[in-house]
């Protein structure tokens, strides 16, 4: 079977099966109270090389990703009769729906501890030396595209790629990165974690079929194929990642475009959304003052007081804040003499990120927790920060491999690496969103419980963390506003 042959059989998908998988995908969700917590993050790998001889191909959807059935939580309130009863015969049943969904998305999945070594070298490299700035990073975003960034590469590349994320082989990484797609992925209403991947290649290059077929089947990855540097085929890679984002990055997303010289185009997404379980009361929400490196500025504070687990280290202490799912929002706090930079460098913060709950030095108190509202942007420079991190072929058209790509291109290389991120978040929870772009070029009891306040009036780092504890977002917040 040749190349074409091949591309002919990918195109030639039935109109339910698009159909149902868009469905599923951008299903209505329950709506929920306004306390949310919604985050989206978006890594984007674009490779570019010299314009090659066309032959003319149209295409642009060829194969759409069909996401894990999952029935939506079952939300006690649905259930009562119009006489006041409460249906627990249908309740139970569609709880048993959803338990069995859940344990088949998850079955066969261990715990492997992978992620430490790729947490602890870029947790550090990519958030210090913020210079006062305000800084976001997804961990699980970065890891997945880099994992499908390892499938296109091969020899010294390959290997540097493989270093970074902890993994002795691609076989061992697809495994890993498969577990934590499905770890992490959730749609049931209750609460939200979708994430999304896609290639998109240009129509004038002959692409490594079976390449494209491991993306697709270890990442869920859906392909795309049209005339690059075209209105038309822009259009439709912005309106893909602004509906994997839920449209909180459209301006950004308008800035990147295809050229004429794009040969593909990776992108990975991440949109995570869930509920306060404990909402945060906007009549107790108050004007403050906040202490930056430069001087105090004002910003209003979200205030609640109860029992809760107080976590310390040698050099911070922290708290957490439930959401639904079993998803978290941690807020770490430096200590005075300590500034969040120095924090980041410790190698005592990664493993509390990991460890989270099980962190051993916590006691119970009544925390008065005290919380700004903030609305954060970044820009960090992955090139750099990669290539710091031992990756550097691929920034080489000289020794840079990408053969299992494609034969028909020489001499690609990494231009640009950049991961913009932006999180803003009040009494109804927060909202955040993220994206990389790396361009390829060719050449306890109550009463017992002792009272401390928790104030967030200085430099903090946050963390949100899915259901098996993995940090989804890590930022640091040096100006709410």
């Amino acid at each position: 079977m040749n190349n074409e042959d091949i591309f002919n059989g990918i195109t030639d998908i039935r109109d339910d099966i698009v159909e149902r998988a868009e469905k599923h995908r951008f299903r209505k969700k329950r709506k929920y109270p306004l306390y949310i917590t919604a985050v989206a993050a978006m890594l984007v790998v674009v490779m570019l090389i010299g314009i090659s001889n066309p032959i003319g191909t149209n295409a642009y959807a060829i194969s759409i990703a069909e996401y894990p059935e999952m029935p939506q939580y079952p939300n006690e309130e649905d259930y009562y009769k119009s006489n006041g009863d409460w249906d627990y015969e249908s309740y139970s049943e569609d709880m048993d729906s959803w338990r069995s969904a859940k344990e088949s998305l998850t079955s066969g999945i261990e715990e492997t501890g992978q992620l430490t070594h790729f947490l602890n070298e870029t947790i550090p490299e990519f958030l210090a030396d913020s210079n006062g700035e305000n800084k976001v990073y997804s961990p699980l975003n970065v890891y997945l595209a880099l994992s499908m960034l390892t499938e296109l590469t091969d020899g010294n590349s390959r290997e540097q790629i493989l270093d970074l994320l902890g993994s002795e082989d691609i076989e061992s990484l697809r495994s890993e990165a498969n577990s934590l797609w499905r770890s992490n992925y959730n749609n049931d209403g209750q609460s939200t974690s979708i994430l999304a991947s896609s290639l998109w290649l240009n129509e004038d290059i002959s692409f490594n079929q079976s390449t494209m077929d491991t993306i697709a089947e270890n990442y869920y990855s859906s392909s795309y194929r049209g005339e690059m540097g075209s209105s038309d085929f822009n259009e439709a890679f912005h309106d893909w990642l602004n509906e994997q984002t839920g449209g909180l990055l459209e301006e950004q997303i308008e800035s990147i475009n295809f050229t004429p010289d794009t040969v593909l185009a990776l992108a990975t997404t991440i949109y995570f959304k869930a509920a306060w379980r404990d909402k945060f009361y906007e009549g107790l929400v108050k004007p403050d003052t906040f202490y930056t490196e430069n001087g105090e500025i004002t910003c209003d504070y979200m205030h609640k007081s109860d029992i809760r687990s107080y976590y310390k280290g040698e050099s911070f202490t922290s708290v957490s804040e439930s959401l639904t799912g079993n998803n978290n929002m941690w807020f770490i706090l430096p200590d005075e003499n300590i500034s969040v930079d120095e924090l980041l460098m410790e190698t005592e913060l990664v493993d509390f990120i990991q460890k989270g709950f099980e962190w051993e030095n916590k006691t119970q108190y009544s925390v008065n927790l005290s919380v700004p509202k903030f609305d954060i942007t970044s820009q960090i420079d992955l090139a750099e920060g990669l290539m710091n991190l031992g990756i550097t072929d691929i920034f080489d058209s000289i020794v840079s491999d990408f053969s299992p790509m494609t034969e028909d291109a020489e001499n690609l290389y990494v231009t640009q690496a950049q991961h913009d991120a932006r999180v803003m978040i009040d009494e109804e929870g927060c909202t955040a969103a993220a994206y990389t772009v790396i361009v390829t070029e060719e050449s306890c009891a109550e009463e017992s419980a002792r009272e401390i306040d928790f104030t967030l009036d200085r430099p903090f780092i946050f963390v949100i963390t899915g259901p098996e504890g993995l940090p989804l977002f890590i930022g640091i917040v040096n100006q709410p506003v």
